[in-house]
C-alpha cells in the first residue's frame, strides 16, 4: 500500500472519530437540555404549587380570622381603638340563685374588670357592685346588673359592661364558685387579714361561713366565704371592699416566684372548667401581657356611686364621677 492511500485512510478514521465524538457531544448536550428542562420545569411546577398552597393557606387563615373577628364582635361588640394601649379582662364570679320558679338560674355574683395598660404592665381593677342598676343594652329594661347573665350570658354582660364605663373589653373570663375555689388551692391559697369575725349560715342557700378575725391563709373554700360575706352594716359596699383586699393579696400571691411551679396546674383548671372568650389568636398575646405584670402594686377602685334612697338594696351610679374616674383611669383613650 501506497503512502497516499494510508494518508486517505488515516484522514477518513479521524473524520470518522471527529464525527463520533460530534455525535456523542451533541447527544450529551440533548441529555443535558433535557435534564435542565425536567428540573425547570420540576421548579416551575413546585413554585406553582408553593403559590397555590400559600394563596390557598392565606385564605383559609383569613376565612379563619374573619370568622374570629366576627365571634368576637358577637361576644364582645366592637373594640375601639382608643383602647389598644390597654388590654381590659372582665371577670364574672357566678353564683346560683332560685328564681321566682323554683329552678336554678346563675347570676354573676362577682363584676371585676382588670386592666393592663400595656406599656407600663400595671394593672387595675374596676369593680362592679352586682347589684347596679342599669339600662340594659338594645332594650327598654332596667334591672340588677347581675341578672343579665342570666339573659344573655357573658355576652351580654360584656356589652352591657362597655356601655356601662365607656370603655372598650377585649375579653371575659367566666368562672363559677366551685372552679373558683379549685384555682384558689392551685395556687397556693391566700394570706389575708379577715377584718371581723365573720359568721353566716343559709341552710337554704347551702351557705355556711365561718372565719375568725386575724390574718389567715385562705385555701379555695374560705377564700369563698370571704368574699360572699355580707352581713354586715356595709353590706354590698363591704363586700365590694373584700373584693378589692382580696384582688391586692392575690395579686401578690402571683408575683411570687413559687407560683411559677403551679402554673401547668392553673393552666389546666383555665383550660378545662373556666368559660372565656379568648381563642388561639388571642392566648400567646394575654400570655405575654401577664409576664410584663408590673411589681407596682395595682390599684382598685369600686364603681362611684350610693344605694337608692327608696331601696337600699340597689346602687345607683353616680353618672359624672364615673366619667372622671374614667378618664383619669384611661387617659389616652380622651376623646
Amino acid at each position: 500500500m501506497d503512502k497516499k492511500n494510508v494518508t486517505q485512510q488515516n484522514i477518513k478514521y479521524k473524520r470518522k472519530l471527529l464525527a463520533q465524538r460530534r455525535r456523542r457531544a451533541r447527544l450529551r448536550l440533548l441529555i443535558v437540555l433535557i435534564f435542565l428542562g425536567v428540573v425547570l420545569t420540576g421548579i416551575l411546577f413546585a413554585g406553582y404549587a408553593l403559590v397555590s398552597l400559600g394563596s390557598r393557606i392565606n385564605q383559609e387563615y383569613q376565612a379563619m380570622y374573619d370568622g374570629y373577628s366576627q365571634r368576637q364582635q358577637a361576644k364582645r361588640g366592637q373594640i375601639d381603638p382608643r383602647f389598644d394601649g390597654y388590654t381590659n379582662v372582665l371577670i364574672m364570679g357566678l353564683d346560683d340563685g332560685v328564681d321566682i320558679d323554683g329552678g336554678t338560674e346563675k347570676k354573676a355574683d362577682g363584676i371585676v374588670v382588670a386592666s393592663f395598660e400595656n406599656s407600663t404592665g400595671k394593672l387595675r381593677f374596676i369593680h362592679i357592685p352586682q347589684d347596679t342598676w342599669v339600662n340594659v343594652t338594645g332594650s327598654k329594661e332596667q334591672m340588677k346588673i347581675k341578672y343579665l347573665y342570666a339573659m344573655g350570658g357573658a355576652p351580654l354582660m360584656t356589652r352591657q359592661v362597655n356601655a356601662l364605663l365607656g370603655i372598650s373589653i377585649h375579653q371575659y373570663i367566666v368562672l363559677d364558685m366551685q372552679v373558683f375555689s379549685e384555682l384558689i388551692d392551685a395556687i397556693g391559697g391566700v394570706d389575708i387579714y379577715v377584718e371581723e369575725d365573720m359568721n353566716y349560715d343559709d341552710a337554704e342557700g347551702g351557705i355556711a361561713i365561718h372565719l375568725p378575725q386575724g390574718y389567715q391563709h385562705l385555701d379555695g373554700q374560705q377564700a369563698q366565704q370571704y368574699l360572699r360575706y355580707r352581713s354586715d352594716d356595709l353590706n354590698d359596699l363591704g363586700r365590694m371592699q373584700r373584693q378589692q383586699r382580696f384582688c391586692k393579696a392575690l395579686y401578690q400571691n402571683l408575683l411570687q416566684f413559687k407560683t411559677l411551679t403551679k402554673l401547668p396546674a392553673i393552666a389546666d383548671i383555665i383550660k378545662q372548667r373556666v368559660e372565656t372568650s379568648a381563642e388561639i389568636f388571642d392566648s400567646m398575646y394575654l400570655a405575654n401581657t401577664l409576664r410584663h405584670l408590673s411589681n407596682v402594686p395595682p390599684e382598685s377602685v369600686v364603681l362611684p356611686g350610693a344605694p337608692a334612697a327608696d331601696d337600699s338594696s340597689i346602687w345607683v351610679i353616680d353618672d359624672a364621677a364615673m366619667e372622671q374616674r374614667m378618664q383619669e383611669l384611661f387617659p389616652d383613650a380622651e376623646k
